[in-house]
């Protein structure tokens, strides 16, 4: 199964932003535990490429990980020789679409009017990051006119919205900081907290 299919299958991107490396990995296997198989590290975050290729190693062959916050087309190239199957940007830069392209890994450019996501479309975005994704109207709004789009709204996502998102037509969702909290402890208990936290994700968007 391509790296495209599993995402419109799993649909929840997890998104690890600002975790110090050591704790990158027990996070993953604990989402992991509660259903999450899609892991974005953000390239602003502190020693990425070196995050990407171990969690890469431990969770590759259960975990799909990719980099997040892509502002240029070197970043790019740097994540996936680190092991990273998709590229996110917060923003349209046309040579980070074109250098996934040349990479063959899946691409998800951040977008937010219907100019700019027809725009991503068309320079060949496998998805687009709607950014911020202010409410499942929206959503609804931009997927009429441009139904072969796939977008992945990010940031303000909850259990308790995410079936909405669903049905206005989301293919995906990035979901940080509702998800894991960067400045915890990591202690035995938030990691039992962070595999519940990942099946209510799972649980609500199948529901």
């Amino acid at each position: 199964m391509s790296v495209l299919s599993h995402i419109l299958e799993h649909r929840i991107i997890a998104i690890v932003r600002g975790v110090k490396p050591e704790n990158v990995l027990p996070l993953a296997e604990a989402m992991y535990a509660g259903g999450i198989r899609l892991l974005e590290v953000t390239m602003n975050s502190e020693d990425p490429l070196n995050v990407i290729r171990e969690v890469s190693a431990k969770m590759g062959g259960k975990m799909i990980i990719g980099a997040g916050t892509v502002l240029e087309a070197p970043t790019a190239r740097e994540a996936a020789a680190a092991g990273a199957k998709f590229i996110l940007s917060p923003i349209l830069e046309p040579s980070v679409i074109e250098t996934a392209r040349e990479l063959g890994i899946v691409i998800i450019p951040g977008a937010y009017t219907a100019t700019e996501v027809y725009a991503a479309w068309k320079q060949g975005a496998d998805m687009i990051k709607v950014f911020p994704a202010t409410s499942p109207a929206y959503i609804r709004d931009i997927s009429a006119p441009l139904p072969k789009m796939h977008l992945l709204p990010t940031g303000g996502i909850t259990p308790e919205n995410i079936g909405e998102f669903r049905k206005a037509g989301a293919a995906g969702f990035g979901i940080g900081s509702a998800l894991v909290n960067a400045k915890a402890a990591i202690t035995p208990e938030y990691l039992r907290q962070l595999t519940e936290k990942s099946r209510q994700f799972v649980h609500a968007l199948q529901s």
